[in-house]
Parts: structure tokens; C-alpha cells; sequence
């Protein structure tokens, strides 16, 4: 399926942050803008939301926690007990240094494989790249181009009016 986008270049991330505001105040949907940078204050501008991978890496890590817990009780206690050292068969302070490597590896896969699942990524021959230009020293502006609905030429002159140096159409096979 393709989809066709008008693209605004910009070459300045102060006048593309404006250009954002004024092109949202206007109502036009912005599909995403590219950067060669991270841009700061760029999520609130497009009106992202705060993430909530937090929330799965605190249950992935209590996760890992729990098993590596339950897992060295089970061994050293109950599957095949030991007195290693003179400790009890449970010594809990002994466990710290398994269960917190646990932790770490079960909330740092958790949140990559969430990542990839939102985001639906996954491997791909073809890459769409909107500007080349967007990984060197552009900004690149992408809205969304619906057939019979968006008026071309009116966007092409909202994305010339807020700073745009350039403005190009691209379609793209989605």
C-alpha cells in the first residue's frame, strides 16, 4: 500500500519547533518529523504522551526478582540442600548478588522486547528514509497526505509560510 506525504525541510530546530505549533494550531495532523538530533521539547510540541515503558520495567524487574528468589530457595532449600559455608540451606544475603543480575536481565529484555511489540518493529530489507538530509543537518517535517481530503497546495503554502526551506512530495510503500 502507498501512501504519499508532503515533507517540509527545515534547517533550523528553533523554527521548526514553531513550525510545529503553528501547523497543529492550524489542524493539520503531523505523521512525524525527523531529526539528525534529539530536539529538546519536541515531544511536547507534537503532543507525545510520557511513555509507560517505566511501568514495564518495574513489573519485568519484579518479575526477574521473584523467580531468581524462588528459584535459588527451591535449589539450595527444597531441590538439593547444601550447607555451604555453615550457612542455612536458605540464606537469604547470599542470594543479593543472583537475584539483582536477575532483575536487571528481566527488566532490560522486557523493555526491549515491549519496545520492539508497540513500535512493531522488526527485520526489514527496505527502510523508508523520508530526506536522507534528516541524518546530516535537516529537519524533516512528514504529513500524511489523504486522497480527495488534504489540499496539497494549501499545505504546501502553511509549510513555506512557517520557515519551510523546501517542501517535496514522497510516496512511500507501507
Amino acid at each position: 500500500m502507498n501512501k504519499k506525504f508532503v515533507l517540509g525541510i527545515y534547517d533550523d530546530e528553533d523554527v521548526l519547533l514553531e513550525a510545529i505549533e503553528n501547523v497543529r494550531a492550524a489542524g493539520t495532523k503531523i505523521y512525524d518529523v525527523f531529526t539528525p538530533f534529539p530536539v529538546h521539547g519536541m515531544d511536547d510540541v507534537l503532543g507525545i504522551k510520557r511513555s509507560r515503558l517505566p511501568i514495564v520495567a518495574f513489573f519485568c524487574g519484579l518479575f526477574g526478582t521473584s523467580f531468581a528468589l524462588w528459584m535459588q530457595i527451591w535449589m539450595l532449600g527444597f531441590d538439593w540442600p547444601m550447607i555451604i559455608g555453615g550457612k542455612p540451606h536458605i540464606a537469604i544475603p547470599s542470594f543479593i548478588p543472583v537475584t539483582f543480575e536477575l532483575t536487571v536481565l528481566c527488566a532490560a529484555f522486557g523493555m526491549v522486547i515491549t519496545f520492539f511489540i508497540v513500535q512493531r518493529l522488526k527485520p526489514s530489507l527496505k527502510v523508508n528514509v523520508f530526506d536522507k538530509r534528516s541524518t546530516d543537518d535537516k529537519f524533516v517535517m512528514a504529513i500524511e497526505v489523504n486522497e480527495g481530503v488534504t489540499d496539497v497546495n494549501a499545505l504546501n503554502n502553511l509549510l513555506r509560510s512557517n520557515g519551510a526551506i523546501e517542501v517535496n512530495e514522497k510516496e512511500v510503500i507501507k
